[in-house]
């Protein structure tokens, strides 16, 4: 092992949403047992993710409100015959984060840390120790060598192969951020779900619009479906969207990003070995019927942290509730199968459940009476059949989670 990397408390594997996280919690001022911490990112290549979007919401003050790309008070839901749901947050903001300034924040905090160090490595391996702990292993040409050496290891690197599960889709999606001449948009309504969209054979599709100015917005196609689009179909289906729909009139794009988030019941184990742990999408933190991710990864990591700096045994708990993981199934099986109209499904939902509430339910926080409720407001028997079926539905091997095309950062007409 090389002189300059020592033995560590913590390692966390990749500086991603998941890894950075962790890593800023486990700094937080006032810990009573200062804990010796290694981030390991990777290095400059193409194997840095190009910058990236989280969206997120929580009450109007937030620990990242600092960094914050915009947040918004009012959320829209257009449906297909073009008729609008527009609902106010009196305690809650939607809440827009990029990756880069998420990352300066999480430097701050860990440029003033005792005892933390940022690696940059392409990792090969994690694996547990015979005498207890965990080793980070980095191949060098043909040879592989150990990087350093942890009492926990929480790897955060995206799974390659997707669990073993009676239903998968893909939340697959291309953006565009853009500029227009003339002032289209309103900066205090985020459209959340925009149904005038062609819809595709199996799931879903909507368009996204996320406004940072009257002339300036995240505008995006997305898919609920079982394989990503070729990047012609990206195109063609943001263009329509952008002229056709949301008639932006003349506009440029300044950047674009790309995506795919697995939406799948099946189970992501949260341990790989006696001291290495999953933790983000590889854990179990996407929820699987809306693709979320960030405010889980912040719940799961603020609990792990916690544990840590408390001196407690560890403990991962999973990011999404037993009940809320089996809605989900049950919702993904119904809108694979077909039994259900997604933006039927969808439009019912924010036309006959307040936002707040709503938004509660989506992110795990409703209690099992409201959910019911809630439950009232969907399709019942197609839902109830789905229910039904579930138990006797096997879950299908492992299969690798496929990637769109390199997501890139531009300028252009």
């Amino acid at each position: 092992m090389p002189a300059e990397f020592a033995d560590a408390d913590v390692v966390v594997v990749g500086a991603g949403a998941a890894g950075l996280s962790l890593a800023h919690h486990l700094c937080a001022p006032g810990s009573p047992t200062p804990l010796s911490v290694v981030v390991v990112g990777a290095p400059p290549g193409p194997l840095i993710p190009p910058r990236r979007t989280w969206c997120f919401w929580e009450p109007d003050a937030g620990p990242y409100d600092a960094s914050l790309a915009a947040s918004w008070s009012r959320l829209r839901v257009t449906t297909a015959d073009g008729g609008a749901v527009e609902a106010g947050l009196p305690r809650l903001r939607y809440k827009m984060l990029r990756s880069d300034d998420f990352e300066a924040l999480v430097d701050r905090r860990l440029a003033g840390a005792p005892g933390v160090r940022r690696v940059e490595a392409a990792v090969s391996s994690v694996r547990d120790l015979p005498g207890g702990g965990a080793e980070v292993r980095v191949r060098d040409g043909n040879a592989e060598r150990a990087l350093v050496r942890g009492r926990y290891v929480f790897d955060s690197r995206p799974p390659r192969v997707l669990p073993p599960a009676r239903t998968t889709l893909l939340q697959h999606f291309s953006g565009w951020f853009v500029r227009t001449a003339e002032p289209v948009f309103d900066p205090d309504v985020a459209e959340l779900m925009d149904f005038r969209t062609p819809q595709p054979a199996r799931g879903l599709s909507f368009g996204y619009v996320l406004p940072l100015g009257p002339r300036t917005a995240l505008v995006e196609y997305t898919e609920f479906s079982p394989a990503p689009l070729t990047p012609d179909g990206y195109h063609e289906a943001l263009d329509r969207y952008a002229r056709g729909v949301l008639r932006l009139g003349a506009f440029e794009v300044t950047a674009r990003e790309q995506g795919v988030i697995p939406m799948t019941d099946g189970r992501f184990p949260r341990r790989a070995g006696r001291s290495v742990y999953r933790i983000g999408t590889a854990g179990g933190a996407t929820r699987p019927s809306t693709g979320y991710t960030f405010a889980a990864v912040q719940r799961q990591s603020r609990a792990v942290a916690a544990r840590l700096r408390s001196g407690r045994p560890l403990r991962v708990p999973p990011a999404h509730g037993r009940r809320a993981r089996a809605m989900d199934a049950v919702m993904l099986r119904a809108l694979d199968t077909g039994r259900i109209d997604g933006p039927d499904f969808f439009g019912r939902l924010f036309r006959g459940v307040p936002a707040e509430r709503l938004l509660a339910f989506l992110d795990g926080g409703s209690r099992w009476h409201e959910d019911l409720r809630i439950g009232l407001r969907t399709p019942v028997a197609p839902m109830l059949r789905t229910v039904a079926e579930l138990p006797f539905t096997p879950r299908r091997p492992p299969r690798p989670l496929p990637h769109p095309p390199v997501r890139t950062e531009e300028s252009s007409s």
